[in-house]
């Protein structure tokens, strides 16, 4: 499995993909947190990143899926899919190593953010004066929102050979997950069930986190759900050989 993370990190470090991706994270939300009117930090008089927190999954839900479009796609497209077929290497450790290789270049861009806690920690007044378990309950969300949305991302880059349909595979059916379940759990006919609707969403967990308060039901509905799409990856890859 080590392997293939070290494979995966020169990678995408040798590309410009990672990099740009994760620039543009960065300049996304620092122009939505301390300069465009509506979102700003300065001008709304409080001394929290909701903005950041709150505009972090959306934009996520491109970042991850540029991040992991290539992961299997690029290599069916050059042909070096069955070289790494034939590699003394199980397939649960080459699909988790190609895992881990894109939450390590996730976790690279949400590492920058920190700078961000320390602003407002420092700007505050007085000096000190924030919500930090709410801050820290939202970072780990994010991380776990993160690892989510890679698990469905090398899913969906297992399914094509075509990085473009690829990432929009990706796009769908993390903001599916993110947002649809909140809409129909509000639809009148689904009345009774709406909580459990509601439930089944990355939101109602990511925003559970957000509060500060650490519920291991939320811990456990993330790490199920990075489970599930690690399997359908790791069945889609191993049956090759059917």
């Amino acid at each position: 499995m080590f392997s293939i993370f070290k494979k995966e990190i020169r990678s995408f470090l040798s590309s410009l993909i990672a990099i740009i991706v994760i620039v543009v994270f960065l300049v996304a939300n620092s122009l939505f947190l301390w300069v465009f009117k509506d979102t700003n930090i300065l001008d709304a008089g409080y001394a929290n990143l909701d903005p950041l927190f709150y505009l972090a999954p959306l934009i996520f839900i491109f970042l991850i899926s540029a991040i992991t479009m290539r992961s299997f796609s690029e290599e069916k497209k050059t042909g070096t899919f069955e070289i790494l077929t034939t590699k003394p290497i199980s397939d649960t450790a080459i699909v988790l190593g190609k895992y881990f290789a894109s939450l390590v270049i996730a976790l690279f861009a949400i590492l920058p953010t920190f700078i961000y806690y320390y602003t407002i920690n420092t700007l505050a007044l007085p000096e000190g004066n924030v919500d930090s378990g709410a801050i820290w309950g939202s970072y780990l969300g994010l991380i776990l929102l993160s690892a989510a949305y890679i698990a469905i991302g090398i899913f969906s880059s297992i399914i094509t050979d075509n990085q473009i349909i690829s990432f929009i595979i990706s796009m769908f059916l993390c903001f599916f997950f993110y947002t649809a379940f909140d809409y129909m759990g509000a639809f009148e006919f689904l009345k009774g069930t709406n909580f459990f609707i509601q439930w089944m969403g990355i939101s109602y967990h990511y925003r559970s986190l957000s509060k500060g308060l650490i519920d291991t039901r939320d811990i456990v509905y993330f790490l199920s759900l990075i489970v599930l799409f690690i399997w359908l990856t790791k069945i889609i890859f191993s049956s090759r050989k059917w």
